[in-house]
């Protein structure tokens, strides 16, 4: 699967990571709260999860299986004014 982190979240990402993704192999029947622990990712800061293009809501994360294929993409709480 592939993960995509933007913003400051991309810090988070490997080194050699290009354009803001990284290829990920999860254990079956993992779910995006798992990837989001096993990159040291703060619930607070994942704002916007997206899963192949569809939005997933904070408290769908733990129950939303990953597949094969798949493409999570995180972005943090935006500020301005």
């Amino acid at each position: 699967m592939t993960l995509k982190l933007f913003a400051l979240l991309g810090r988070h990402l490997p080194p050699g990571s290009v354009a803001n993704a990284t290829g990920v192999e999860m254990p079956d029947g993992a779910d995006i709260g798992a990837l989001i622990a096993r990159f040291g990712l703060s619930e607070k800061d994942c704002h916007l999860v997206l899963l192949n293009g569809t939005f997933v809501p904070p408290d769908a994360r733990t129950r939303t299986g990953l597949t094969e294929g798949d493409t999570v993409s995180i972005w943090p709480p935006i500020g301005g004014g």
